[in-house]
């Protein structure tokens, strides 16, 4: 087993030309190619956490923030940075991160985990973004489209939210000249021939594309496929920032926080009053104050997040409780998501937990 094995499992859930233009997700030390020990999985990268993927034999690391974010123009140990990286070669150990990526997918994301340690139902994503999709259109006569249908679906095309091998057709008559060279077929050369066809439409994601088109040509009858691709500004519903959804049952602001402090271990929360009792809850792992619009449009009662700032307490006013549960601790459930994503496609390979806490962050 190699490391880009495990890659390719983490880049099916949350691929990286999903993360932000300042982001660093992806393989950041170590070669794809390298064979497998062990995989070690935590929030940061810590010295700390490259000792303890020593000594437990484990040559790769996982991690959400991503060790290096700007480029290094010297590695001589100056910072705990350059000597993450110095330790973790001179160890052969690989280190990935799946930062901004993994927070905007809607399944098996960031978000997702804090939903549903909370409970919450009838979930979607708080701020979904535009593009992402593409609108393929391709031509097909009728007896071979139910098999070229079947390729463009097995490869990703047709996905809308919650459902599958979604498409629309039409029927027309198509047209073409076969040149001298032209593929042998039944007809004449140089003579305009007419094919009766059908216009097929699906939806496909950016990441799938290549390997949707792929699958287009070699199922596909024709020497020469006529199809077109279209970007497509639509919001993905499946792709974005945050998460919004419901409690089963309303409950008091107090017994809110009692919750928060129970499912995520916390020591203290920061949060603001609320007069209403608390039904829909907007989320958001790590820094959240950029959502505070689309958690007032949504009508949530509370917004779960971190990193707000004092001024910022002030803006939510009564319209939902604003409570900051810490970077490190709406986060830190990545680590179970890790494992899952692995452990499924790979149930008897060693993917350990840290044993470390990472969060630089303490409470007296």
């Amino acid at each position: 087993m190699k490391v880009q094995d495990i890659i390719e499992v983490l880049e099916a859930n949350a691929p990286l030309s999903l993360q932000e233009s300042y982001d660093n997700a992806g393989l950041i030390v170590g070669d794809r190619n390298s064979s497998l020990n062990g995989v070690l999985l935590c929030i940061d990268s810590t010295e700390d956490i490259i000792d303890e993927a020593i000594e437990k034999g484990c040559n790769m690391v996982i991690a959400h923030h991503p060790i290096i974010f700007s480029g290094l123009k010297k590695i001589n140990g100056s910072s705990y940075i350059e000597r993450v990286i110095i330790k973790a070669i001179k160890h052969d150990i690989a280190i990935y991160a799946s930062h901004t990526n993994l927070d905007k997918v809607y399944k098996n994301g960031v978000n997702s985990m804090i939903s549903e340690k909370l409970g919450l139902q009838n979930t979607r994503i708080l701020s979904p973004e535009k593009g992402h999709l593409f609108k393929l259109v391709n031509y097909v006569p009728p007896l071979h489209k139910n098999n070229v249908m079947e390729a463009l679906y097995s490869a990703g095309a047709g996905e809308i939210g919650e459902y599958a091998k979604c498409s629309f057709s039409s029927k027309g008559e198509g047209t073409f000249l076969p040149l001298e060279n032209a593929r042998p077929f039944i007809g004449e050369k140089g003579v305009m021939q007419t094919e009766q066809e059908e216009k097929v439409e699906v939806l496909v994601q950016s990441n799938k594309l290549r390997n949707v088109l792929q699958a287009m040509h070699q199922s596909h009858p024709y020497e020469e496929v006529a199809h077109y691709v279209i970007p497509v500004e639509n919001e993905h519903q499946n792709i974005g920032l945050g998460m919004v959804g419901e409690l089963k049952e309303e409950m008091k602001v107090v017994d809110f926080l009692n919750l928060l402090k129970l499912k995520f271990d916390l020591p203290q929360i920061r949060h603001t009053n609320y007069s209403k009792k608390i039904k829909k809850v907007a989320v958001c792992g790590g820094s959240g104050s950029y959502l505070f619009n689309e958690v007032s449009l949504c009508n949530a009662d509370a917004y779960v997040t971190a990193d707000i700032k004092y001024h910022q307490f002030f803006d939510p006013e009564d319209d939902f409780l604003l409570a900051d549960i810490g970077h490190y601790e709406s986060e830190k459930f990545t680590m179970e998501l890790f494992h899952r994503l692995i452990s499924e496609k790979f149930p008897t390979f060693a993917v350990l937990f840290t044993d470390r806490n990472s969060n630089p962050v303490n409470y007296f």
